[in-house]
């Protein structure tokens, strides 16, 4: 062995320098499209809405929410603490526009690539389809998580410009700081997002089954909406635990004092096991697939 052998530097592990690369390049494609800024937007501009319709109905003293001209969970709240707009806002995104924007992502994925025709010449780099598969996965997931701090932060910020802040009043009755409140709320992002990990795989499935991005993107929304349906007839309530969508509101339980973490780790087990059987299925499905576009 040389001497220039012995003193060069080992060499990088090159499956991790392209898993890296990929997943660098799948979250700034994602992250800087058109599309995906402006269903960010959307979801901004609706816990300020929210905020606004509340400032203006409460104007004259009355109360919101409940009692005071219905709307979504904690809104009733709102009026006393704007740290409540945030929880309100969650609770107003999660059953439809959170889902839709994931379902966009999720299911334009893989398609909107073959679509273009951009899907094989991604594979001619020697990333391999399961790690390529598992990048875009991964973009997906990031963008939940983006997705739901946005929601929570237009909403936080709204709602302190808008109404007083403080002392967070649980749904058990017991008072907790601001501090703490502020916690519980970014707490109660995170959950939300990971909530959203089994409709991302179930999507993301659905894109490696087309070529064509805007019929996964319908198909990916379709089932949500039938999914959300089922989920509300009471005569299906025998199927309605194994609904990916079932467990999605269990993040109140972070405001009650002490916190209830059975839903909770319900939800997390039941979209463990939509992630397990719709990733596996994506693998499948993309890793035998004859790409031709």
């Amino acid at each position: 062995m040389s001497q220039a052998e012995l003193t060069a530097p080992p060499a990088p592990p090159r499956r991790a320098l392209w898993t890296l690369g990929i997943l660098r390049s799948e979250l700034t494609t994602t992250l800087r499209r058109w599309r995906t800024l402006a269903l960010l937007g959307v979801l901004a501009a609706v816990p300020v809405l929210i905020g606004i319709a509340v400032r203006i109905e409460t104007g004259d003293g009355s109360q919101a929410g409940p009692g005071g001209g219905g709307g979504p969970a904690f809104l009733s709240q709102v009026t006393n603490n704007g740290l409540f707009l945030v929880f309100a806002a969650l609770s107003a995104t999660l059953p439809v526009f959170l889902p839709m924007a994931v379902g966009v992502i999720a299911g334009d994925s893989v398609a909107g690539e073959a679509s273009g025709g951009t899907l094989r010449y991604l594979l001619v780099a020697p990333a391999g389809r399961t790690r390529l598969l598992l990048a875009k996965y991964a973009a997906v997931l990031v963008f939940c998580l983006v997705a739901t701090l946005v929601v929570a932060a237009s909403a936080l910020a709204a709602g302190a410009l808008l109404f007083p802040v403080g002392e967070v009043t649980t749904i058990s009755g017991t008072r907790i700081g601001f501090g703490e409140g502020l916690l519980r709320a970014g707490l109660i992002a995170v959950a939300v997002a990971v909530s959203l990990v089994g409709f991302a795989a179930l999507g993301l499935f659905v894109s490696t089954l087309t070529n064509s991005g805007i019929a996964a993107m319908a198909a990916t929304v379709g089932v949500l909406v039938t999914v959300q349906i089922l989920d509300t007839m009471p005569q299906l309530h025998g199927i309605h635990p194994y609904l990916f969508p079932h467990y999605w509101l269990s993040f109140t339980d972070l405001l009650r004092d002490p916190v209830h973490w059975d839903e909770m780790a319900r939800n997390l087990g039941l979209q463990a096991v939509y992630a397990a059987v719709f990733g596996s299925a994506a693998w499948a499905r993309f890793t035998t697939r004859d790409v031709t576009v």
